[in-house]
């Protein structure tokens, strides 16, 4: 068998309390030893500045304007036109008070502005701050409280926001710049040391409130210049005549990691202009070499090719799927995507091709687990490769990394990346063991591209770095080829497929609240974009119900009624405003049961605590119902 992954370390079983451990994992090219960090490119800045003056004049960000309603044609900036808007921001910045150290935030969608103020911080030694406003009602208020912004860069269609006397800490910013103003005249830079902070980059935490992710210049510059020797692999290398097209928020580690590769390299990014929905017709304009997505984007593509095909008459579909499946079959026997069957893609798949923009090279799903069965239709169908990627905030991404053209691949996200290496860890209490027949553990990162800590929280910080490693909460199993793949969460702070985190016992809470419900499990996974939930009604609440709208049935009848469903959906809609939970945190299907959760069914443990895998295995017909009424409303 091929094996991906180098074993550096045995693993060691647990004693004494301590949990087992099993074997330390590399990438095969660092098995002796990391690689040497670049001496030239050791901060965010040096990745930005040594690109300006080796490609001046090539494009670096371009947009679409928007006039009368309508959307124009993408308009560039040069890589020397962008650093000279750099140097003016930077001066009025400082110009403005200003010192080393200071935390500047950034508070907009994506665009060219966000990455300028990005670039004028690392110039000046400032601390980039990215506000956004998914994480809950309040989170941009806590964000510049709790990081101590001075200043922030912001969007004229979230001024509003910051304005807002909700936003009680915006009296503590000494400045907030519009996106299109802050000129100055340009004075002498102030580079970072490696050792500086680069970003503090806040992500969701279980208890409701955001972790302040410190990130430090060399871990980031390291990131990417791992994740550049990573791409090197790849039959078609990258050029400065790639194009990335920009839709993840820049708040989110993956986008920034991407567009600091991309600048590294001397290639383009375009943002897409602001409407999801829209999207295609970005891709169509901009005509993107690479595109990285969450798989709810993937999804969105894969329906879109399923709807078309149903379309097509009978004999054109079974055509399509005939040679879907013989270049399927060549690609697993070993041949490339772009050998596997020529006649095919000619035939077919250049078609979807076309509708990606025509010259995509590349394909990365990251944030979430990507279906098998969608993965592999996009690798047989795109005529682009086509990877999956692991990472989090506090590994700067790009932790593990899928090969392309390696079909067993399929369902994982990969190998450790140049810089990292990966352990699992035993989780007893949910029946992983690392060293079991099928190794499977709570997965551990240690290396080059960690985070500095949690800000202002050393706690937090203690609990999940622990001898060097840091604790994930994602339990992975390491197959016998040495690469990772994703089964379950070690706490119940899941990532639906459009990359949202969302904490299950934190909703739970909220929607036990509402009178009607007396138990309640609210799932979600991966795979979807949408959260469902079992409940139990408090009989007395229902009764009531039943007595005002002249339903006679008694409680068990009640509960299999529509009515009652629809009803019970509302209430827990009118929680989720009166809460102001975010939209991706709305349960938009629910199973009625009249049974209360028990200890006898093991539904709960002792302390009345859902249990939350037994739960699964119990209502899993329900469950799958509940989502396949759900596609059927959206098609």
């Amino acid at each position: 068998m091929k094996s991906f992954a180098a074993k550096v370390e045995e693993g060691i079983k647990g004693e004494d309390g301590k949990p087992s451990v099993g074997p330390v994992y590399r990438n095969l090219f660092s098995e002796n030893d990391f690689p040497p960090r670049h001496s030239e490119i050791t901060t965010t800045w040096d990745i930005f500045s040594k690109s300006v003056d080796k490609f001046p004049n090539n494009k670096m960000l371009g947009w679409r304007p928007i006039v009368d309603e309508k959307v124009g044609p993408y308009i560039w900036k040069t890589y020397k036109e962008v650093y000279e808007e750099v140097l003016q921001i930077g001066s009025a910045l400082r110009a403005a008070g200003a010192e080393p150290g200071c935390r500047v935030g950034i508070y907009g969608a994506n665009c060219p502005q966000w990455i300028i103020a990005m670039e004028a911080c690392a110039a000046h030694t400032l601390i980039s701050v990215p506000l956004y406003d998914t994480l809950g009602p309040g989170a941009v208020d806590y964000i510049v409280d709790h990081a101590e912004v001075d200043f922030v860069f912001v969007q004229n269609t979230k001024i509003k926001g910051v304005l807002d006397p909700d936003c009680k800490s915006a009296k503590r910013l000494k400045a907030i710049v519009s996106f299109t103003n802050g000129r100055e005249k340009p004075e002498e830079t102030n580079p970072p040391k490696p050792s500086n902070v680069c970003t503090i980059m806040y992500t969701s935490g279980t208890s409701g409130e955001p972790k302040g992710v410190i990130l430090t210049h060399e871990a980031a510059a390291t990131c990417v210049i791992g994740l550049d020797l990573c791409m090197d692999q790849f039959e078609d290398e990258m050029t400065p005549d790639d194009v990335y097209l920009s839709f993840l928020p820049l708040a989110h580690i993956l986008d920034r990691a991407n567009e600091e590769y991309f600048f590294r390299n001397g290639a383009s990014v375009g943002y897409y202009h602001g409407d999801l929905n829209a999207l295609h017709d970005d891709i169509q304009e901009l005509k993107p070499t690479f595109i990285a997505g969450v798989p709810r984007v993937f999804e969105r593509i894969y329906e879109g090719i399923q709807k078309a095909l149903q379309e097509l008459n009978p004999r054109r579909r079974l055509i399509f799927y005939a040679l879907y499946k013989y270049k399927l079959a060549w690609m697993n026997r070993g041949y490339s995507h772009s050998k596997a069957s020529p006649m095919a893609d000619f035939i077919a798949f250049r078609k979807i091709r076309n509708q990606l923009g025509g010259r995509l090279r590349l394909l990365v799903s990251g944030g979430a687990p990507l279906s098998p069965e969608i993965e592999e239709f996009l690798r047989v169908t795109s005529c682009c490769f086509v990877i999956q990627g692991y990472g989090l905030t506090e590994t700067l991404g790009g932790t593990t990394l899928g090969y392309p053209d390696e079909m067993c691949m399929l369902g994982t996200v990969g190998v450790p990346a140049f810089y990292d290496e990966i352990r699992l860890e035993e989780v007893s209490e949910m029946g992983y063991d690392p060293l079991g027949e099928n190794p499977a553990g709570e997965i551990c990162i240690r290396g080059k591209c960690l985070f500095s800590g949690y800000y202002k929280n050393p706690r937090l910080t203690e609990e999940v770095m622990k001898d060097g490693w840091f604790h994930t909460g994602d339990i992975g199993e390491i197959l016998p080829n040495g690469v990772l793949r994703i089964i379950d969460r070690k706490k119940n702070l899941i990532k639906l497929s459009q990359g949202e985190y969302v904490a299950l016992e934190h909703l739970e809470s909220f929607y036990g609240q509402n009178p009607i419900v007396q138990d309640i499990w609210v799932y979600g996974d991966s795979f979807k974009s949408m959260l469902v939930a079992v409940i139990v009604p408090n009989p007395e609440t229902v009764n009531r119900w039943a007595n005002d709208f002249g339903f006679t049935k008694p409680f068990e009848k009640l509960c299999s009624i529509s009515e009652l469903q629809e009803h019970i959906l509302l209430e827990l809609k009118s929680t989720a405003e009166k809460h102001k939970l975010s939209k991706f945190e709305y349960i938009k299907a629910v199973t009625v049961e009249a049974k209360s959760f028990d200890i006898e069914r093991g539904l709960v443990t002792a302390t009345l605590k859902n249990q939350r895998k037994n739960l699964l295995k119990f209502y899993q017909v329900e469950i799958e119902e509940m989502y396949r009424i759900l596609a059927s409303k959206r098609s």
